[in-house]
């Protein structure tokens, strides 16, 4: 028997020994449950942030703040990516997410790869025109 075989062999010994492992099995088991609350308790908040006409309207007044910009004689391009359940909003180096959590909706700015400030944000009452300037701008409305 090779080196490499009995290595292969002695690998998966002990992956069906944690695998038959009570405590580990258990320990599974209740992170897996606990990642299902957690979405469970998230899926509203979601759903909101994904259909939401805030949503819409908060990637129109991006588009919109990001012709008038102009940074070296050129638009700031803002791109938009869902990541799951996050939306990411990127804009040269600024960046906003918008992550549902069991709480609500939290907005995290982000300049540099360095988060600057979380907010929670209600997509049934806030203004996204206001979001989008202060987010991209660093002004808020007024």
């Amino acid at each position: 028997m090779s080196f490499l075989d009995n290595l292969e062999n002695n690998l998966k010994a002990l992956e069906s020994r944690d695998e038959k492992d009570p405590v580990t099995l258990k320990r599974e088991q209740e992170r897996r449950d606990a990642e299902r609350d957690a979405a469970r308790l998230r899926a509203p908040y979601a759903e909101a942030l994904k259909k939401s006409a805030f949503t819409g309207e908060l990637l129109t007044h991006c588009r919109a703040l990001s012709h008038e910009m102009r940074g070296d004689a050129q638009r700031v391009l803002v791109q938009f990516t869902w990541l799951g359940e996050i939306l990411r909003l990127d804009a040269k180096t600024k960046r906003l997410e918008l992550i549902p959590t069991a709480d609500g909706i939290v907005a995290v700015y982000s300049e540099d790869g360095a988060e600057i400030k979380r907010v929670r944000v209600d997509v049934g009452k806030a203004d996204a025109a206001a979001l989008a300037r202060e987010w991209l701008t660093g002004r808020s409305a007024g």
